[in-house]
């Protein structure tokens, strides 16, 4: 679990974490069972916990949800008039001019498949703040040590 006597210890600051993700980056090849292996699934655990205390995402508010699930599913703005109304009203909710109804959540929820505790959410306009699209502002370098998460939890899974 080590390589050339470097020892695995607790991640405490934001440069302890750049190096572990950067050691992630050299094992994301390791095999499963192996010494590299091992301290990859150990490396991606304490990046997993140290990134969910430090750097938590807050969820996205109800615009952006919409927004992304109409990307996702190459939608466009006429697509949400059964749900949201005319479409001068889905022109005001998407810029944030109007809020949804409940009427207007319960069928959103239903279309687009979109948490309605998250359609009840404030829109980010509301507070004056532009959407947040990334962690705290900054772009997370933490998605090989995501990878490797999700690939130990598949193993344990298997």
């Amino acid at each position: 679990m080590t390589r050339a006597g470097m020892q695995i210890r607790p991640i405490r600051t934001e440069r302890d974490h750049e190096r572990a993700v950067a050691r992630i980056s050299e094992l994301m090849s390791a095999r499963p069972g192996t010494p590299e292996g091992d301290e990859l699934d150990v490396l991606a655990t304490l990046v997993d916990a140290y990134e969910a205390k430090h750097q938590a995402i807050d969820a996205p508010d109800p615009i952006t949800a919409i927004h992304f699930r109409m990307e996702q599913q190459g939608l466009a703005r006429r697509d949400l008039e059964p749900m949201i109304g005319t479409r001068a009203r889905v022109s005001e909710v998407l810029t944030g001019k109007r809020s949804l109804t409940l009427d207007m959540v319960r069928r959103v929820k239903s279309g687009l498949g979109i948490s309605a505790d998250l359609l009840i959410g404030m829109p980010a306009k509301a507070h004056g703040l532009p959407p947040r699209a990334s962690r705290g502002g900054k772009v997370s370098s933490a998605a090989p040590a995501r990878k490797a998460l999700a690939a130990k939890q598949a193993r344990k899974r298997a």
